[in-house]
């Protein structure tokens, strides 16, 4: 009793104030990601009584399933694509309207709003602009005599556009993480590295680039998490066609679990995508440390 009372004593009473974010953390995410991951060990589906146990045979299933592999080869293309595209677009970009003008004030404001609306609302806005029939994209082509192609239906075309709208979407994020690392750029670097005789792409390599280090990391890691996370866009835009040219992981897990009810399957599908996003993100991390470190 005396040494409970003496460690009570010593218990950091910020832990308290922890107490009630620990608290919602456990209930609301702790508690859904193991309960997922005792799903997929059971042939659990919606509507049955009893859920039988098949360890691991859901996984088994999975790396068998064609359909689940090809989820898996759109997501990784659609990821290493926008990654590159929008943290490179939105470099150029914070490099471009690096001072601080009227004229740079607004064209920030312009590209930064597509990353307000989510990708639902975008998906929808740039369906009807790619409208073979109506919509505003191939209207303007037919005025200088270009007939446009279907942007949503055509088998080489439908991913290429998809990654095309993910980096216009997340560009601006990347442009004004970016931007703020580049006004933290110390002038006296850049001053001396003039007098030293280095051009525009000397100092962008040796002198920027390291600096902004730690920002480009940053913005590499959340693209590349909210990449392999794609949904909305897909399934407002072209519900996974077609032929499953644009079907992601997500989109897949969507059909098994909520559309054809294997909960069990569709919950292996989730673990499989959580140790994904998690090896690339501590890889992610471990680059960048180890480079800040040298």
């Amino acid at each position: 009793m005396i040494t409970a009372t003496r460690a009570l004593r010593r218990l950091n009473p910020a832990y308290l104030y922890l107490l009630p974010s620990l608290t919602l953390i456990a209930v609301f995410i702790a508690e859904p990601i193991a309960g997922s991951g005792w799903m997929s060990l059971h042939d659990w589906t919606i509507g049955e009584e009893t859920h039988r146990w098949i360890g691991l045979d859901n996984y088994v299933e999975l790396f068998g399933d064609e359909r689940f592999r090809n989820a898996l080869t759109v997501t990784w293309l659609y990821t290493a694509v926008v990654v590159v595209g929008q943290v490179g677009l939105g470099f150029a970009l914070a490099l471009w309207l690096r001072r601080t003008t009227w004229l740079t004030k607004v064209l920030r404001s312009a590209f930064f709003f597509p990353t307000v609306a989510s990708f639902a609302v975008v998906g929808v806005v740039w369906k009807f602009l790619l409208d073979p029939q109506v919509g505003l994209v191939n209207g303007w082509l037919g005025r200088i005599g270009i007939v446009g192609p279907t942007w949503l239906t055509d088998t080489r075309l439908a991913l290429p556009t998809v990654m095309a709208i993910g980096i216009w979407k997340g560009a601006g994020f990347s442009m004004i993480v970016l931007l703020a690392a580049l006004q933290d750029v110390p002038r006296e670097l850049i001053e001396a590295s003039t007098l030293d005789g280095a051009g525009r792409w000397q100092q962008l390599r040796a002198v920027v680039l390291p600096a902004v280090r730690p920002a480009l990391l940053f913005t590499v890691v959340i693209a590349t998490v909210t990449s392999l996370q794609l949904f909305d866009l897909v399934y407002v835009m072209t519900s996974g066609g077609p032929l499953f040219h644009t079907e992601s992981i997500v989109a897949y897990l969507y059909q098994r679990g909520f559309v054809e009810f294997r909960m069990g399957y569709a919950s292996a599908i989730a673990w499989v995508l959580f140790l994904m996003i998690l090896a690339v993100s501590l890889l992610q991390l471990r680059i960048g440390g180890r480079d800040d470190d040298d």
